[in-house]
């Protein structure tokens, strides 16, 4: 595709990312940020960084309080650009759109499905999107070319695009982003006075905790901007641990079990990869020694008969003499590679 030239205001994580990503694909970018510190940092990773007066398209890249008071300046100063946002509330950036004259025909909200605990540009990848959804909000009166011109970018950052009304998005992310930092938070604050001991925790406490440490100015933001949906998902989960209380105190067994029956079939509803249709895998496990070059060794045998790896996991303690690889493959692929590498020498099993 043609190059798009790029106007990104915020140079966090997410905007330079974006930047990054842009610089790779030789696209004009110009960066803006009303933080130095973050601004040069940026400026150093994107030295291609260029003034650009009539952008293709801007992109809004900052907290959501500032993307707010960010818009009215840009429908004005850049009257023929398109405009999206990448927060991840939209109701209230609409309504702000709307109420500007003829601007709603070119401005697009949207929300990469991409992020990191840790934010800023120091945190920036120009693969942060790469194989990840990203949700486009169009209104009634956006003009097509304006959606198809996001929709190619949005596509050449590497991610996939998927459309859907603001209220949806709103509510659905109220249940699947909102709702889960809140828990995290909360279940961090319920054990922070615990002493020492706290380190005997298992990685199933690590996991739910990983979003703890987020970022707490940016998410009072988000939260407060999407609070009536994320109270009714509070409500709704609420109900549930009321229900899961009163079955352990009424010494309810079958209703507990029926819960974590319910709850089982979840994760499978989710993709392997943010967004994406979840596929089924075939797994080879292959047994790998503990000296140099046994990867590199693998991934030649993948390559020489051109199979294309999922996944993969390695199980292998440091004092270990060998260690055991799983490759997650297509079932084809997963049965070509199999026999190859029992021809091979390479000691493999198939699950």
């Amino acid at each position: 595709m043609k190059p798009i030239s790029l106007k990104i205001y915020g140079t966090g994580l997410i905007g330079t990312s974006i930047g990054l990503r842009a610089a790779e694909l030789s696209w004009p970018v110009s960066l803006i940020d009303s933080s130095i510190g973050s601004l040069q940092i940026a400026k150093d990773l994107i030295p291609s960084n260029q003034d650009i007066e009539s952008p293709e398209l801007i992109v809004i890249a900052t907290t959501p309080d500032s993307a707010l008071a960010l818009i009215s300046e840009v429908a004005e100063s850049h009257p023929e650009s398109t405009v999206i946002d990448v927060g991840s509330t939209k109701t209230k950036v609409q309504l702000k759109v709307e109420i500007i004259p003829d601007f709603s025909k070119r401005f697009l909200g949207t929300h990469p499905i991409a992020g990191r605990e840790r934010g800023g540009p120091q945190s920036a990848r120009s693969d942060l999107f790469a194989g990840k959804a990203w949700v486009l909000t169009p209104s009634q009166v956006l003009e097509p070319k304006r959606l198809k011109l996001v929709s190619d970018f949005v596509s050449a950052m590497g991610a996939v695009p998927y459309q859907m009304s603001i209220n949806l998005h709103d509510a659905l992310f109220a249940k699947i982003s909102h709702l889960p930092q809140l828990i995290s938070v909360a279940l961090a604050s319920s054990i922070s006075e615990l002493g020492t001991e706290i380190s005997l925790a298992g990685q199933g406490l690590r996991d739910m905790l990983r979003l703890a440490g987020s970022d707490g100015a940016l998410w009072s933001q988000i939260l407060l901007d999407n609070k009536d949906e994320v109270l009714s998902s509070v409500d709704d989960f609420q109900e549930l641990l009321d229900v899961l209380q009163d079955a352990i105190e009424n010494d309810d067994e079958h209703r507990i079990r029926e819960m974590f029956d319910d709850a089982g079939f979840v994760p499978e509803k989710i993709g392997g990869k943010h967004g994406m249709k979840r596929r089924e895998y075939t797994f080879v496990d292959v047994v790998i020694y503990d000296k140099p070059g046994q990867l590199a060794s693998l991934f030649d045998e993948c390559g020489s008969i051109k199979v294309n790896v999922e996944d993969l996991a390695l199980e292998h303690s440091p004092q270990q003499e060998t260690g055991l690889i799983r490759l997650a493959l297509s079932s084809s692929d997963a049965e070509l590679l199999y026999q190859h590498l029992l021809k091979r020498g390479w000691k493999a099993h198939k699950q």
